[in-house]
């Protein structure tokens, strides 16, 4: 399991991705230190998951560049997936294993060998212990987020990607998750997230990178681009009352619908 990191987790650079004639991901350029919780916020289609897609090397990019942890993508990329955890937005999991299996199946996967015990404490981390007999198809929607936050990270991973985390949990689900990956930062861990909860981008993330139609408009952190930004005639025509991160994005994407 990787256990040692450099200074800069991820580095992307003039990244680009195309589909047939459509310019998907259009010359993004960004990093993520080593213990940050790195944002990427972006309306629909605005190329999010192309560029999660990229990192994880499940999609060609045309030209750019990725480093994890120091190491090209494009030249190491069976080392750079040891350093990599992914959670989707959906979590495709045989639906008719109990989590203790799901749990030995995977840690197997990456060639670790867990106990009975070492599986029930790794449950207990997540306070699932006494439903490691259910089947998972059986667990409420927050409880199939932290099984799959889990196993994304069960090897111990240097940069975990969370694309949608908190997507359709209840408040209560979605806090206990922004407390989970807060500990992952506690451990060392860097973490890149898409969300479209400008709430929880502005409460967990060190820093954040708005895109649209595939280019980066804006990196910094949250507080500075709320005041950066809060005299902005684009904010204060949509703001009611006192200027969130939610009132910056909209004024820097539009507030057109996008499919």
């Amino acid at each position: 399991m990787p256990d040692k990191s450099t200074e800069l987790m991820l580095d992307v650079k003039d990244l680009i991705v195309r589909y047939k004639t459509k310019v998907a991901v259009d010359g993004v350029s960004f990093s993520i230190n080593t213990k940050e919780i790195f944002g990427l916020l972006g309306p629909n289609g605005a190329g999010k998951t192309s560029i999660l897609g990229a990192i994880e090397g499940l999609v060609k990019a045309q030209s750019g560049t990725i480093s994890v942890n120091g190491l090209d993508a494009s030249k190491k990329p069976l080392e750079v997936k040891d350093y990599l955890g992914v959670q989707l937005q959906f979590t495709s999991f045989q639906p008719e294993l109990t989590i203790f299996q799901i749990v030995k199946l995977y840690a197997a996967l990456y060639g670790i060998t867990f106990t009975k015990e070492e599986i029930i404490s790794a449950l207990t981390s997540i306070n699932l212990q006494d439903e490691a007999n259910k089947r998972f198809k059986q667990l409420s929607g927050g409880q199939q987020q932290r099984v799959s936050l889990l196993i994304a990270t069960i090897h111990n991973p240097l940069l975990v990607l969370l694309d949608e985390p908190t997507s359709g949990l209840d408040p209560q689900s979605r806090r206990q998750l922004w407390d989970r990956i807060e500990t992952m930062k506690k451990d060392n861990r860097s973490i890149l997230l898409t969300t479209h909860s400008m709430e929880e981008a502005q409460s967990v993330c060190d820093r954040v990178a708005i895109i649209d139609t595939g280019k980066i408009v804006v990196i910094d952190t949250p507080s500075n681009l709320i005041e950066t930004y809060k005299d902005d005639p684009r904010v204060t025509a949509v703001s009611h009352g006192q200027v969130t991160l939610e009132d910056v994005f909209i004024a820097l994407t539009g507030n057109r619908l996008r499919d």
